[in-house]
């Protein structure tokens, strides 16, 4: 964790069509060309029931961006995916205060838990934010990950 303080970034809320244009770049340059993730598996067939979010810093470019989607078969649970911050700014809060808005929605739409599926290289980071991780570790594009869950206080 830096000793730094947190960049200084402007939060956007939206969909998929409004904010995919900045959401795309990024999760193209950290999970397809960084993770190597088949392109056919990380942009879906959910990105446009997801409520979206992206980070921007003082220059206008999108660093950081993530999703909230509403699990059908569990009422209540709120799912956060598709995490990724640019390379540059890690290490600087900018994934942390990502990761805080989505749950801050999550809980402002009345779910009452939120469930992700962390690389288990980033199981600490989500700890901290209160996640607690269950089960198995399992493979997901090749990339071991664990399910982690916080349930919110309403």
């Amino acid at each position: 964790m830096s000793s730094e303080s947190p960049l200084r970034l402007r939060l956007q809320l939206g969909a998929w069509n409004d904010l995919g244009r900045f959401a795309s770049p990024l999760r193209m340059a950290v999970f397809v060309r960084e993770q190597g993730v088949p392109p056919a598996l990380e942009m879906d067939e959910l990105d446009p029931l997801c409520l979206h979010i992206v980070a921007f810093d003082a220059g206008g470019q999108a660093v950081a961006t993530g999703r909230l989607l509403k699990d059908p078969d569990t009422p209540g649970t709120a799912k956060i995916g598709r995490m990724a911050v640019a390379q540059a700014v890690r290490g600087q809060g900018v994934g942390r205060q990502v990761l805080d808005a989505l749950v801050a929605a999550a809980r402002q739409r009345g779910d009452t838990q939120v469930v992700l599926s962390a690389q288990l290289h980033a199981r600490n980071f989500y700890a901290q934010a209160g996640f607690v991780a269950e089960g198995e570790v399992y493979e997901d594009a090749g990339i071991p990950h664990i399910t982690m869950r916080k349930h919110l206080n309403t």
